[in-house]
């Protein structure tokens, strides 16, 4: 396996490469160097793409359950066994320190690929009597499903997608996004050493034209799409046109509830990992952390301990626990809402700055907290993924639980207390599709994971999402004479 793909897409089995398509540029993060040069899908590419992944869909089909969950399942043992290497180039893609991407990215891909393998041979119909008569229903492949994925965790997602798609008898196409290009062509290699049929999985590179090209082509029947709530509207609209099959993932600004009976170390491990892990580009990220105001300066005091100590570099490095922003763009965003928190009136504890002794054209910034957060700032309202979190005090539960949902998104949440009861009660009225108890991000496969209002529609992980990718048809048999009124 070469340590980086070799061209820069992946059509029926293969690499293809068409120089005609405009290019992208693949930057390290940490460096700003140009790791990789590829180029934007051509319709031609598309359509060879598209074409593909339909005739590899209906041999797919023809493979028993059994036989398709095998398949996932090899293609897990091979991640396993290449975690290393794939782990160094989801760091160079990304920016991501090492020591994340061996633990969080292409291992829980490789877990989503076995649960789903797994799952294959489950995915059954009923039986109905009805009498004297019977119906009875089929679990069916939806067909082509399109995949978008975000930058954030590129091997992750696409694997969130193609297992529950594969598993059901689908096809996938996948679109990573331009800023984080080269995974999903690693995972594609895979797919097709286990022994999927080529095209089963194709990787397309491009910008939001290719996507907008994929999710509204007559052989497209299901998109699913990892981003922003901005771009979610855009591709749901996309699809909507041809009534096709829809999940959402979208972004969100959840709050994190940290009561005053709550376990305080607990409590700053889980607003550190809410808000700085990844650098703070998880969509889940519980952003706006809600602390009650008799234990505000301790809460404080504590993460600023723990932050200060925080290993910020290069991501290569494995002491490294805080590496780079993914862009330059982002860089400019995430240093434009710490101006825009300083001008609002809250209060910069720490970060905030670019840190010093770094590489210039490196992408980094500190770990940043904000106090004296009020809930009509802009970064108690605005989706900043970067390492921002915002310090919100409050008095009694009802009216933090108020506050909590007065957003748009509803993507998490998250609560603190030694008060089980109340723990329950709380998670209940959040408005938020995925919420933890006394800890917070953890996605394990087996678990649903997705989000209500703006932050989206449909569910990934778990057998939740294999309502997402396959459809049931239902079958009435009659054994009786057929009756009519003349």
């Amino acid at each position: 396996m070469n340590a980086q793909p070799t061209a820069s897409h992946f059509i029926d089995g293969a690499y293809l490469e068409d120089e005609t398509g405009r290019e992208i540029v693949c930057i390290f993060p940490a460096t700003g160097e140009t790791i990789a040069t590829l180029h934007s899908a051509t319709p031609a590419i598309i359509d060879k793409a598209l074409a593909s992944a339909r005739r590899a869909q209906r041999q797919w089909a023809r493979f028993t359950p059994v036989e398709r969950g095998r398949v996932l399942r090899r293609a897990a043992d091979i991640i396993r066994e290449r975690n290393e290497e794939l782990s160094q180039l989801e760091t160079l893609d990304t920016g991501k320190p090492i020591q994340e991407t061996r633990v969080a990215d292409a291992t829980s891909g490789a877990e989503a690929l076995e649960y789903f393998g797994g799952l294959a041979a489950t995915l059954t119909g009923e039986t109905i009597p009805l009498g004297a008569d019977l119906a009875y229903t089929l679990r069916e492949p939806l067909g082509v499903c399109v995949g978008i994925g975000a930058w954030n965790y590129p091997t992750q997602i696409a694997c969130w997608k193609a297992a529950p798609a594969l598993a059901c008898g689908n096809a996938m196409i996948f679109k990573p996004s331009e800023l984080t290009p080269l995974c999903a062509l690693k995972l594609a290699e895979i797919f097709v050493e286990a022994g999927a049929p080529a095209g089963l999985f194709n990787v397309v590179q491009g910008y939001g034209d290719v996507g907008a090209a994929l999710a509204t082509d007559p052989r497209t029947d299901k998109v699913s799409l990892t981003g922003s709530v901005p771009t979610g509207k855009k591709v749901y609209a996309a699809a909507a046109e041809g009534i096709r099959h829809v999940t959402m993932e979208l972004g969100g600004k959840s709050p994190l509830i940290i009561f005053e009976d709550a376990d305080i170390e607990n409590a700053v491990s889980a607003a550190i990992n809410a808000n700085f892990y990844s650098t703070g580009q998880i969509c889940s990220n519980g952003t706006r952390v809600f602390v009650h105001e008799s234990i505000e300066d301790k809460f404080i005091a504590r993460i600023a301990e723990r932050t200060a100590k925080a290993i910020i570099g290069d991501p290569r490095e494995d002491a490294t626990q805080i590496g780079p922003l993914v862009s330059k763009s982002q860089h400019e965003k995430v240093l434009g809402y710490v101006e825009i928190g300083r001008s609002e009136g809250a209060t910069l504890v720490f970060g905030g700055d670019i840190p010093k002794g770094l590489n210039a054209q490196g992408f980094f910034i500190e770990p940043t907290l904000f106090s004296g957060v009020t809930d009509a700032m802009r970064i108690a309202r605005e989706e900043i993924f970067g390492p921002v979190l915002s310090v919100l005090t409050f008095k009694t539960e009802d009216e933090v639980l108020e506050r909590a949902n007065a957003t748009e998104f509803g993507l998490a949440a998250g609560v603190f207390t030694k008060d089980i009861a109340r723990a329950h009660r709380m998670v209940a009225a959040l408005e938020a599709g995925t919420c933890w108890i006394n800890t917070y991000n953890l996605t394990p496969v087996e678990m649903p994971f997705g989000g209500v209002k703006q932050s989206g529609v449909g569910r990934e992980n778990a057998r939740a999402a294999i309502e997402h990718y396959s459809q049931v048809k239902s079958v009435y048999v009659a054994m009786g004479d057929v009756e009519a009124p003349f």
